[in-house]
């Protein structure tokens, strides 16, 4: 839908498209795609939920994660200490298992069993070949009941990329220990982690398997997306009021700084040669942290546009051996999770754990900075953040280090510590959420329910 035809009695659709060479742009929410005199409660259901899950590999040092006392009055100890600034819109969550993570016969290859029934509770066939076999994630299942409503279905995105095929842990195909997020029992969807075929995904109708060459041809006409569209843009600012205007430009700058740290990730990556260990693809930046903020980035416009409401993002891929440099750490991480007490390296692993909450923290500032309806795009959304190991060290898939994020539009009741009983199914965490995004599967994975007190009652 183009800005010809896009408003009718001062009434804008929320399917609105800024269009030009080969673009389409999204719009975020304004003010004008609310009929005028609407009510409160017509306003509430307009104004989408939105569905998230970010992952974290190889387990957490628990003592340093778990608040000492339940309710309201916690206090946030070291790893989590990063999410102060939100904690009134944190629901901490401690006590849920993983039980199919475990062995249960299987032998060894807790980091594939923990990457593969994070989303599905399922256990994973133990194989190596093509026969896998696991089940359907969460985040598929809410996607393929409110999918149709947006661009996207859903979006999966990382920050490290993996084999999907071989063996990648003890006996344990690849794609277990990769994704996420799984479409059927025999399909993952693998995450994206090149954040210009994100973009270009989201705003050019770009082909990802587009060869060097041709992106070069198309890419010599050096301009930003915003140049596609300006026509449409200055048409549709004609239609807009005051406010509308604003957010609109606030929008479009986002865009477009997204856009610049893409490019200027591009240009050092060329500048820098080739890497000794591995090829990277180009767009990503060697810095982690502007990598995962850089993909964060992007989540948000994805929210903002309404392009999609259901998103995974692995900070990195399960049993990640990835160094951190930046921050004073030259140990692969999933070596030094085998600390056998040693307490130089659990201190090395608690820095690997506060700097991944910290870039989950600058997110969710910044979801809390963009008003979306009555409140903002962090009050409308349920975004978990967590691991199917607690304990890196023993493998352990029980008392899972869980922090469920944001309002999901006044359904939950955040600020607090919550203890659940020894073994409560994580997928009954599953169950809940969806039934506020109004999706109710029979059952999810293992689950024997749904969890309680997640909105303030028992």
């Amino acid at each position: 839908m183009g800005v010809g035809s896009m408003v009718t009695r001062k009434h804008l659709s929320r399917r609105t498209l800024l269009r030009g060479f080969g673009t389409a742009l999204a719009l975020p929410v304004l003010d004008s795609m609310v009929p005028a005199f609407s009510a409160p409660a017509t306003l509430a259901a307009k104004t989408p939920r939105r569905l998230a899950f970010v992952y974290v590999p190889n387990g957490i040092i628990m003592q340093e994660w778990t608040p000492s006392v339940t309710g309201t009055a916690f206090e946030m100890p070291r790893i989590m200490s990063p999410l102060e600034p939100v904690r009134q819109k944190l629901l901490v969550l401690s006590g849920l298992t993983h039980n199919t993570g475990r062995a249960l016969g299987d032998g060894p290859g807790d980091h594939a069993r923990a990457a593969s029934t994070f989303l599905t509770g399922v256990h994973p066939r133990k194989t190596a070949g093509a026969d896998i076999s696991l089940g359907i994630s969460a985040d598929q299942i809410a996607a393929n009941a409110i999918g149709k409503d947006t661009r996207f279905a859903s979006l999966e995105l990382g920050c490290e990329g993996g084999r999907q095929a071989g063996n990648c842990d003890s006996g344990y195909s690849c794609a277990y220990s990769n994704n996420i997020s799984w479409r059927n029992t025999t399909t993952p969807n693998p995450p994206e982690i090149n954040p210009r075929l994100v973009f270009e995904r989201m705003f050019g109708n770009a082909d990802p398997s587009e060869s060097p060459a041709a992106r070069a041809r198309r890419e010599q006409l050096n301009r930003s997306i915003l140049d596609y569209v300006m026509e449409d843009t200055r048409s549709l600012q004609a239609k807009l009021g005051p406010t509308d205007n604003r957010k609109l430009d606030e929008y479009l700058s986002s865009v477009r700084e997204i856009e610049l740290r893409i490019e200027n990730a591009e240009r050092a990556a060329k500048n820098a040669g080739p890497l000794p260990q591995f090829e990277k693809p180009e767009g990503i930046p060697d810095d982690y942290a502007e990598h995962s903020r850089l993909m964060f980035d992007l989540m948000t416009i994805a929210f903002q546009a309404d392009l999609t409401r259901v998103m995974t993002f692995m900070m990195a891929r399960e049993g990640s051996n990835r160094p951190y440099r930046e921050i004073g750490v030259s140990e692969g991480h999933h070596g030094l999770t085998h600390h056998r007490n040693n307490e130089e390296w659990i201190a090395k692993i608690k820095k690997i754990n506060e700097y991944h909450v910290q870039q989950f923290a600058w997110w969710l500032a910044k979801l809390d900075s963009i008003q979306d309806g009555d409140g903002t795009l962090l009050d409308n959304s349920m975004i978990l953040y967590g691991s199917s190991i607690s304990d890196g060290n023993r493998h352990l898939h029980h008392d899972l280090p869980l922090v469920l994020a944001g309002g999901g539009a006044g359904t939950l009741k955040p600020g607090r510590h919550l203890l659940y009983p020894k073994e409560t199914p994580m997928t009954n965490l599953f169950m809940s959420m969806l039934d506020r995004m109004q999706v109710r599967p029979g059952t999810i994975g293992d689950s024997n329910g749904v969890l309680g007190q997640l909105s303030g009652l028992a």
